[in-house]
């Protein structure tokens, strides 16, 4: 088979590899909200072309998780390449309209069902919070999210709403900085996971609700009011260099 064919076949592994490359520096906080990014210090840092980077920010900025770098007052009158997408306030509202339908939808199905949610998801939860891990409490919220969306069985739902889990990552990591906020929401997922498997669809239903409501509230205390976050204009600093941890290719 000619030498190109098989480029041709591997690149969309290679563009896979980072875009979830990418997707886990933005989701983990590695590259920040607002942080200008660009394809040649991607590329170096990833030690890949800058192609398959070009065309995982394409697929990024459709998901929304990068934008154009907004006007600056450098000498070239615009800041070069993308950044990644703020959070402000519009943003978290906008997110958590999403993710409340869809969990709402996952509860539901769930409680007709009547799935038993293994006790262990609460535990690990609970365990992290007491260690303080906030790394452990996202990924410990995320299973017993994914779980109830798995006992709705219907995969429609989990494809849809681990998209928007990644855009939610951003903002859990600062909202849990308050210990506060901490233990709260284990007791809603408990209260939650004993009315699914008593099959009390509309508790369920209203508690799931609650719960969705009560994250989007603490974390817009905790965001930039309004979206002024995404037009400011912005000086390029020195310190905008990026570190990844995780490599492609």
């Amino acid at each position: 088979m000619p030498a190109h064919l098989i480029k041709l076949e591997s690149a969309p592994d290679l563009v896979e590899q980072v875009y979830r490359a990418l997707l886990d520096a933005i989701s983990a906080g590695t590259l920040k909200p607002g942080q200008r990014i660009t394809q040649e210090e991607l590329a170096e840092q990833l030690a890949v072309s800058r192609q398959p980077v070009m065309q995982a920010l394409r697929l990024l900025k459709k998901d929304g998780f990068v934008q154009d770098a907004p006007v600056c007052n450098g000498p070239a009158g615009r800041c070069r390449g993308l950044q990644v997408t703020p959070i402000d306030a519009q943003w978290i509202e906008q997110v958590y309209e999403v993710r409340g339908a869809l969990d709402a939808l996952a509860v539901r199905l769930a409680a007709q069902r009547r799935t038993p949610l293994d006790p262990a998801l609460l535990a690990m939860g609970r365990a992290a919070v007491k260690r303080g891990d906030i790394k452990a409490m996202i990924d410990a919220d995320l299973a017993f999210h994914t779980a109830l969306y798995r006992a709705a069985q219907n995969p429609l739902i989990e494809q849809s709403a681990l998209l928007h889990w990644h855009h939610i990552r951003r903002a859990m990591g600062e909202a849990l900085q308050s210990a506060m906020l901490r233990e709260p929401v284990w007791d809603e997922h408990e209260a939650i996971a004993r009315a699914v498997e008593r099959g009390d669809v509309k508790l369920a239903e209203r508690l799931m609700q609650e719960h969705s409501g009560h994250a989007s509230t603490q974390f817009n205390a905790r965001a930039p009011a309004g979206s002024a976050a995404t037009t400011r204009k912005r000086r390029p600093t020195p310190d905008n260099s990026v570190v990844l941890d995780s490599q492609a290719g």
